[in-house]
């Protein structure tokens, strides 16, 4: 086998995120020719190479349909595994391995550790240089505004900004970076992508899951940290920014960071106004009966953890001037769906009837399409109108189709950053809810009954005349 071109590293690799997510996706990279880097496990487990390997097969066979011997035979030679703590003198141990090759440290952890293998790293002089060291960092990166500072600054003293490379998985899905593509390349949208001509934009991503064994973090974080903070408001800031002139990291992050700026700043004393929060009850879902949030096994019985979450967000600036952006999502919900849907106002004269909306929308869940919905005449003898959706498919079925891990892993390799959220928009998706999160510290989340559209006083936030899409409404036959 040829020399790997650098190693990556990946720091908690014994955890539930390198076996479900991290090895899948570099094998799948490996066997479609995308990956030739050593990977290296880190961990204090006391294993040794053949044992590492033998916990990642395991783990690519459960998760990877199209796992096959021959190509592990081959695959298994770039991956060691090295034992040791997140201190000064287990990290220098692993800079016996890099030695001066390129390297990048996945930091796949708790969060609490993000800050100290950073530093340890960096006190093993594993950051240098700069050019071919990169650190990458999962969310949630901080857990409100100033404990974002704090990460940064911590991260910062041995790494610099262009070294970090912060995942939001969101930000790899083929949708949502079909979302800038099919914005930025087709003219027909350049000339209505404004407030003349959009009446309000909705996000949307509902799950019909629960917890899942994940309420240790789930009762840290709620539906706000979880979801909002930063998929959605990623999402919400590619819908919402200019035009960059260059695609060039840099530019496209200044340009989603003055999005996130021009946001509206929500009164303390008015978040009613503009968030709305549920937790689920017992209920139905499908056709199984599942529990009440707070009756999960390890959750509080007085649990005020949201498990749905709602904000409106006002972006003051020429081009969005009172335009409504709503986003929300929840769990135990009626539906596995996501979508990000733009709503164009009515033509100006009705001459046909009222209320007869235009909907541009991006499905990310189940499936993943667009579809523009329109209206043309009902057949028949009288000038009567009938909804019509016009569709298409994001992928033809010969398409192979790649996870957000492997999108984002691959960028990584390659430097490019383009994908990877910067420190300022991090900083300023938090400023945005940090009042909400204040407010909610106090008080009860609204009861939803599971398999719902979630709880009655999402629809307090809308402005008049305005309703949330019901979920999956795009799969209606018009």
């Amino acid at each position: 086998m040829a020399q790997p071109e650098g190693t990556f590293v990946i720091l908690g690799a014994s955890g539930d995120l390198t076996y479900r997510l991290l090895m899948p996706a570099i094998y799948r990279l490996y066997a479609a020719g995308h990956w030739s880097w050593q990977v290296v496990g880190y961990a204090p487990d006391a294993w040794d190479s053949p044992r590492f390997r033998d916990h990642v097969k395991e783990g690519l066979m459960a998760f990877v349909p199209e796992f096959e011997d021959s190509v592990w035979n081959r695959f298994q030679e770039l991956v060691v595994f090295q034992s040791g703590e997140l201190d000064k003198g287990g990290c220098e141990g692993l800079a016996e391995i890099v030695g001066d090759k390129p390297a990048v440290f996945y930091l796949a952890l708790p969060p609490t550790l993000f800050g100290q293998a950073a530093q340890s790293l960096g006190q093993a002089n594993l950051a240098q240089p700069v050019t071919e060291r990169r650190l990458v960092v999962e969310k949630p990166f901080g857990h409100d505004e100033a404990s974002a500072a704090m990460l940064r600054n911590t991260l910062h003293q041995y790494w610099q900004e262009s070294q970090i490379y912060r995942i939001d998985h969101f930000l790899g899905k083929e949708t949502a970076q079909n979302l800038l593509v099919f914005r930025l390349t087709n003219r027909f949208l350049a000339s209505i992508w404004d407030r003349e001509h959009i009446r309000s934009v909705q996000i949307t991503y509902a799950e019909t899951l629960g917890l899942e064994g994940r309420w240790r973090y789930y009762e840290q974080a709620g539906a706000l940290r979880d979801m909002l903070q930063n998929h959605l408001m990623q999402l919400f800031t590619l819908v919402a920014m200019d035009p960059p002139a260059v695609w060039a990291a840099d530019t496209l992050h200044n340009h989603k960071t003055e999005v996130l700026r021009a946001v509206r700043p929500i009164p303390p004393d008015a978040v009613d106004q503009y968030a709305s929060r549920g937790q689920y009850r017992q209920g139905i879902v499908g056709t199984a009966a599942v529990p009440a949030y707070r009756d999960e096994p390890h959750v509080a019985p007085d649990s005020r953890i949201e498990t749905f979450a709602a904000l409106k967000l006002w972006v003051d600036n020429w081009r969005w001037h009172g335009v409504p952006f709503y986003l929300r999502s929840g769990k135990r919900l009626s539906q596995d769906y996501a979508e990000v849907a733009i709503e164009l106002k009515e033509v100006p004269r009705g001459l046909f009837g009222a209320g007869l909306a235009n909907w541009l929308v991006f499905r990310m869940k189940p499936d993943e399409r667009i579809d523009m919905v329109v209206w043309a005449k009902e057949p028949g003898l009288t000038l009567a109108t009938r909804r019509r959706i016009l569709s298409t498919p994001y992928r033809r079925e010969d398409e192979v189709e790649y996870s957000a891990y492997e999108q984002l892993l691959l960028a990584v390799l390659q430097g490019d950053r383009t994908p990877f959220p910067r420190y300022d928009e991090v900083e300023e998706a938090w400023r945005i809810v940090d009042p909400v999160l204040t407010a909610w510290q106090t008080g009860d989340p609204e009861g939803y009954a599971a398999g719902s559209e979630g709880p009655t006083g999402q629809a307090r936030i809308m402005e008049p005349h305005m309703a949330w899409r019901r979920i999956g409404e795009s799969d209606e036959t018009p």
